[in-house]
C-alpha cells in the first residue's frame, strides 16, 4: 500500500478500554494484555509499510490509550515518536483511573507536550450513569501531576445535554472545569448512537430547547474567563488552538493508522476495519471511498465553516481551481441575506446567529 508522503499530521487509534462509556460509539474493546501485544506487532507492521514524513501534528486517541500496561505505552510512544518533526505537537488522551507518575514521565520522555482528558462532568451520579470510573477530583489530580511534570498543555472533555441534566449541572460542571485551569476546552453535546449502551437502552439527551440553551451559554460565557471560540466546540486560552483538530478543519490530508482510524489523502478517504481480529490479521485492511470533486468541495467548506474566523476564498480557490462563488454563489447570497454568512471578500464565515444553527447553515449549501 502507497501513501502520500508529504502529509505532515497523523492520528493513532488506541481500541482499547478497562470499561466501555455508555455513549461511546469508537472502535473499542475491553483490554486484554494478550491482545494488545498482539496489536501493537500489527500496527508495527503497518507503520514500517508506510513512508512517513516528519509529522507537525500527532494525535493518540481512542478508546483510552493511557489503559495500556506501562511497557506497552512506552512501546507505542516510541514507535510514534520516530515520526514527529522537532516542533511537533504531540497529544495523547487519557483517563485519570488509568494514568500515574510514571506513566506521566513516560509521556514526558517520548516528546508528548499536549494530552486531552476524559473530564466528561463532575456530577458523580451522571459519571455513573455514563460508566465512567473516576471522579472531578481524580481530574483535578492529574492535572496538577501532569503539570509538576512539566505538561501544561492541557485539554479537557466536557459534555452537555446529559440525560436530565439540568442548565444548573452544566454550569456547574464547566465552572468546576474551569477551577482546573485548563489551556483548552472541548464541549461536545450527547449524541446517542443506536449501538451504544444509551442507544440500547433508549435513553435520551435532553431536549432541543434547553440543548441550545446549553451552548448559548457556553459560548458567552468562557470568553469572560479568557478562553477564545475558535471552533464551533473548542474554546482555548492563550492562543493555545489544538494544531492537530485545525489540520481536519482546514481540510489538510491526515494519516490514520490502527484499527478504527480514518484518513484522508486528496480525494481518496479511507476507514481501517473497525474488526480488531481482521487487523490483527492484516494491519492494511481498510475501505476506501474515492470523492468527487464536488463532493470535495463541500466537505472543505463544511470543515473550514465550523472555524470561528470561516474559510479563505483564496485558500479554496488554490485548493479546489475553482472560484468559491463560482460553484455555491447563488445559496451563499441568500444565506447572506438572511443575516446567516458574511464575507469580507476574503473570508467566508457564519455570523454570530448563523454559527448557532451551522447545521441549518450547511443544509442550505449543499442544496445548491
Amino acid at each position: 500500500m502507497t501513501m502520500k508522503t508529504d502529509i505532515t499530521h497523523l492520528y493513532l487509534h488506541v481500541p482499547f478500554c478497562r470499561t466501555i462509556c455508555s455513549y461511546c460509539d469508537f472502535c473499542h474493546v475491553v483490554y486484554r494484555r494478550e491482545t494488545a501485544d498482539r496489536w501493537l506487532q500489527a500496527l508495527a507492521r503497518q507503520l514500517a509499510g508506510s513512508a512517513i514524513a516528519p509529522q507537525k501534528t500527532v494525535y493518540i486517541g481512542g478508546g483510552t490509550p493511557s489503559c495500556l500496561d506501562h511497557d506497552q505505552l512506552e512501546t507505542l510512544l516510541l514507535m510514534v515518536s520516530a515520526y514527529r518533526d522537532r516542533d511537533c505537537e504531540f497529544t495523547v488522551e487519557l483517563n485519570p483511573e488509568s494514568m500515574d507518575e510514571e506513566k506521566a514521565e513516560l509521556l514526558v520522555k517520548y516528546g508528548v507536550n499536549r494530552v486531552s482528558i476524559g473530564y466528561q462532568t463532575n456530577d458523580a451520579a451522571m459519571l455513573k450513569m455514563m460508566n465512567r470510573r473516576h471522579s472531578a477530583e481524580d481530574v483535578n489530580d492529574l492535572c496538577g501531576m501532569l503539570k509538576r511534570h512539566g505538561i501544561d498543555n492541557i485539554s479537557l472533555d466536557i459534555m452537555y445535554s446529559l440525560p436530565g441534566q439540568t442548565m444548573d449541572q452544566m454550569q456547574n460542571a464547566v465552572r468546576t472545569a474551569l477551577e482546573m485551569n485548563p489551556a483548552h476546552l472541548s464541549l461536545y453535546s450527547l449524541m446517542v448512537e443506536e449501538h451504544t449502551v444509551f442507544g440500547r437502552k433508549g435513553i435520551q439527551p435532553c431536549d432541543e430547547d434547553t440543548e441550545a440553551d446549553m451552548y448559548e451559554w457556553i459560548m458567552r460565557t468562557l470568553p469572560e474567563y479568557g478562553y477564545e471560540q475558535y471552533e464551533i466546540s473548542n474554546f482555548a486560552r492563550d492562543g493555545l488552538y489544538s494544531a492537530h483538530n485545525l489540520a481536519y478543519w482546514h481540510y489538510d490530508d491526515f494519516y490514520g493508522f490502527s484499527c478504527g482510524a480514518s484518513g484522508k489523502e486528496g480525494l481518496l478517504r479511507y476507514d481501517n476495519t473497525r474488526d480488531l481480529k481482521a487487523y490483527l490479521n492484516d494491519p492494511f485492511l481498510r475501505n476506501e471511498i474515492l470523492l468527487s470533486e464536488e463532493e470535495a468541495m463541500f466537505e472543505h467548506v463544511m470543515m473550514e465553516l465550523r472555524l470561528k474566523q470561516g474559510m479563505s476564498l483564496e485558500a479554496f480557490r488554490d485548493r479546489r481551481g475553482r472560484e468559491y462563488m463560482d460553484v455555491f454563489g447563488k445559496k451563499t447570497e441568500a444565506l447572506i441575506t438572511q443575516g446567516l454568512l458574511e464575507t469580507d471578500g476574503r473570508n467566508l464565515k457564519a455570523t454570530e446567529r448563523g454559527y448557532e444553527i451551522l447545521n441549518t447553515v450547511l443544509e442550505e449549501l449543499m442544496d445548491e
